[in-house]
């Protein structure tokens, strides 16, 4: 079983920084992708960054030269660092572990960005 917790949400201003930590518990590889979505209200969830296991990295657009995903492969734990961030960046953000085709979620960070 895999169980994912993410943390580091909270109420920033535009223009401010966060990092956000996901810490995986269970069977996670340096294989397995990961990787962090959100969901805005009345939005569906969409994709942010994610990292491969050779550490290939992919951005959405709207966060590219903004945002910065990196792991820690021995502490199970994906990071994404965001920095310039906007009110269109509010949204609750979910650690995300493909392991072998089965996916698994965390609860979600909230992130609000708002002055």
């Amino acid at each position: 079983q895999v169980q994912l917790v993410e943390s580091g949400g909270g109420l920033v201003q535009p223009g401010g920084s966060l990092r956000l930590s996901c810490v995986a518990s269970g069977s996670i590889f340096s294989i397995n992708p990961m990787g962090w979505y959100r969901q805005a209200p009345g939005k569906q969830r969409e994709l942010v960054a994610t990292i491969g296991s050779n550490d290939h990295t992919n951005y959405a657009d709207s966060v590219k030269g903004r945002f910065t995903i990196s792991r820690d492969n021995a502490a199970k734990t994906v990071y994404l660092q965001m920095n310039s961030l906007k009110p269109e960046d509010t949204a609750v953000y979910y650690c995300h572990v493909d392991r072998w085709g089965i996916d698994y979620w965390g609860e979600g960070t909230l992130v609000t960005i708002s002055s």
